[in-house]
């Protein structure tokens, strides 16, 4: 707890800076008072705004893009240490995914089986580094899409091809669900 000596010592440090302060902007031209003035003032409304803003609100573009880059880099995490419950937590039960080799598949339980069978310790993915956009879908999520490669484990060494992809996320009840998957290679 502070002490009256001590308000008033600081009262008294604070009215000499502001006394220099006032005697260096005297000094100065009216230009470079203004920008001075307005500087302060950004970084004042910067800092409030910190305070203020609530770190939930994700409707900027950058917060978005960062939240499904997150859920992209934990999708491929799961996808490539095997991490099931993760795959099955981050899947849509209204799933489709679309394949241009394999067709459609519509049901959570066939591909969580598809990828415990033939993806688990067999196949990697590797997202392709500045190929990922994401654009917002009002009321339900976003749209990603970007480029990927598969790294098959039995086959080191191959060259990598890069395929196009696109993952439809809904947002629900604070959580990023997979709804829709194109593929294509």
């Amino acid at each position: 707890m502070a002490r009256k000596d001590d308000v008033i010592l600081d009262e008294n440090v604070l009215a000499q800076k502001m006394a220099t302060v006032t005697t260096k902007l005297s000094a100065m031209k009216p230009l470079s008072i203004f920008l001075s003035l307005s500087v302060l003032a950004i970084l004042v409304l910067s800092s409030f705004m910190k305070v203020f803003i609530s770190p939930e609100v994700e409707n900027t573009p950058s917060s978005l893009y960062d939240s499904i880059a997150t859920m992209d880099a934990r999708w491929e995490d799961a996808y490539n240490n095997c991490k099931l419950d993760v795959m099955e937590e981050l899947i849509s039960e209204d799933l489709e995914f679309y394949h241009d080799q394999g067709g459609l598949m519509t049901s959570k339980q066939k591909l969580n089986e598809a990828l415990k069978n033939n993806i688990c310790g067999k196949v990697t993915r590797q997202l392709k580094v500045g190929s990922l956009e994401v654009y917002p879908i009002k009321g339900f999520g976003a749209v990603e899409m970007g480029l990927h490669a598969f790294h098959n484990k039995k086959e080191p060494g191959l060259d990598v091809h890069y395929s196009k992809f696109v993952h439809i996320w809904k947002r629900e009840n604070g959580k990023w669900r997979i709804t829709r998957v194109i593929s294509l290679h």
